[in-house]
């Protein structure tokens, strides 16, 4: 029943991700971001496993749970902050190809991205450490859950939305050249 809970709560989680980001920006970012977040989830679950297979002391249990819930608010934090910048940029330059325009956004918050995630990871590792058998699971499951999240913020999220934009450009030239 638990588990069962805990998937309905992640989908209806996605879902209404998927909704807010979709009426803040455009269904292209929204997907991304979802396909990015639900990366986070299957990687950091994977390696859940990994390390439960290697007799580490971590089940999925309700404080997992709402490890992995906090990752993807942490993650999708990070993943608005770069598509933000993109919408901004795209007004700002117009003649730029999208591709430039997600680099350039990639590259204007990537050292704030690694200080509020190299902080954050510094806290989460001593909790690891030095926590203690109580909020071990959940501060390990934290400190996988944001190297993950960062690293789809900047690598799965916005390549989703190059492809997902590019997609839309190509549909649009061929209803373009067909009329």
């Amino acid at each position: 029943t638990m588990r069962n809970n805990a998937i309905m709560a992640l989908a209806l989680a996605l879902l209404s991700i998927l909704v807010y980001i979709t009426l803040r920006f455009e269904f292209k970012y929204a997907i991304a971001a979802v396909i990015g977040l639900a990366h986070d989830v299957i990687i950091t679950v994977g390696i859940l496993a990994i390390f439960h297979k290697l007799g580490f002391p971590v089940q999925i249990n309700l404080e997992v749970i709402g490890a992995i819930m906090t990752i993807i608010g942490y993650s999708l934090n990070d993943t608005i902050i770069v598509f933000d910048r993109i919408r901004e940029d795209v007004h700002l330059y117009r003649k730029w190809r999208f591709e430039d325009i997600i680099t350039h956004a990639l590259n204007v918050t990537l050292s704030r991205t690694l200080m509020t995630s190299g902080t954050t990871l510094l806290v989460l590792l001593a909790l690891v450490f030095l926590g203690g058998k109580s909020i071990f699971a959940f501060s390990l499951v934290m400190t996988i859950g944001v190297v993950i999240g960062t690293l789809s913020s900047l690598f799965i999220a916005s390549p989703v939305l190059l492809y997902f934009h590019n997609r839309e450009m190509r549909k649009l030239e061929n209803e373009h050249q067909k009329a």
